[in-house]
């Protein structure tokens, strides 16, 4: 999982560019980008569009639903799960007992759907409130549906009340960028995927693909879009390097030719067994890439 696509609900000619767009996955938007008059519209119709298209196409399909304060979460899932996507993307998580919250919920409409018991999978939106940004370390063991944690600052800086997320050279403020942080420590915490945040400028590559290298290097894993020509910017920083796959296989044959040892010495160096998992977390996100 590199690319994380949204695509507007009720919007069949977007949803067909979205599902040819090369993106891992394609979140099908049923919160922000749908006008509150057009949600039962939108549902139909993704759930139209999903149930024709979810066998015969290669990305993974998500589906944002409206959050758990809204009342319409219900609403949602029953117009979607019949459809049986992959997972579902929660907006404005405050805590793991959200995602627990939701997780019940779909325990019982796979049941009533003849799907498998936590087949549906989960990623949460964990920084869209105040209470969400310092709730980030109460996702360990929340759910085994649990697959990935991701962070947002639209949401969050009309919760806060900050003018810009970003500063005038375009970096995001210390309040953002904490949030940003707290998603990756959160992720590893509950051994899941650190999923970037958007970048809002679909018509520049360049700083899209500056902030994609940022992201990798930090420990973030993929990155969501907001429009098709993102992807394959995304998909690029995202996947590991030929030198870096190469790298990364030399250290754990390293250690497994000395018999797994604590440390081993390559070319002058010493690596140790954080060394090793660091490469064996590459090499796995290589193979998932393909």
């Amino acid at each position: 999982m590199r690319s994380l696509l949204f695509v507007p609900g009720d919007s069949e000619k977007k949803l067909e560019r979205g599902f040819a767009s090369g993106a891992d996955v394609v979140i099908v938007d049923l919160e922000d980008s749908v006008a509150p008059q057009n949600k039962a519209h939108a549902r139909a119709v993704a759930a139209q569009f999903i149930a024709a298209h979810r066998d015969a196409t290669s990305p993974l399909v998500y589906v944002r639903v409206n959050d758990l304060a809204t009342g319409m979460t219900d609403d949602d899932l029953r117009a979607i799960m019949p459809t049986a996507p992959h997972g579902i993307m929660l907006p404005k998580s405050n805590a793991g007992v959200d995602v627990q919250h939701l997780s019940t919920k779909l325990r019982v409409i796979e049941a009533e759907n003849d799907l498998a018991d936590g087949a549906t999978r989960i990623i949460a939106i964990i920084t869209e409130t105040a209470a969400g940004v310092l709730a980030t370390g109460t996702y360990a063991g929340a759910s085994a549906r649990l697959a990935g944690l991701t962070w947002g600052a639209e949401d969050l800086s009309a919760a806060i009340g900050a003018r810009a997320a970003r500063d005038e050279s375009g970096r995001y403020t210390d309040v953002f960028r904490l949030a940003r942080s707290m998603t990756i420590l959160g992720a590893a915490a509950a051994d899941t995927a650190a999923v970037d945040t958007v970048f809002v400028n679909f018509r520049d590559p360049e700083a899209l693909m500056a902030e994609c290298i940022e992201a990798e290097r930090d420990g973030f894993t993929a990155k969501m879009a907001i429009h098709p020509d993102q992807v394959a910017v995304i998909n690029e920083a995202f996947t590991p390097t030929v030198e870096a796959v190469a790298r990364a296989a030399s250290v754990v044959a390293a250690f497994e030719q000395a018999g797994n040892p604590g440390v081993v010495g390559i070319d002058g160096k010493m690596y140790d067994r954080p060394h090793l998992r660091l490469a064996q977390r590459l090499l796995a996100r290589a193979r998932a890439a393909g």
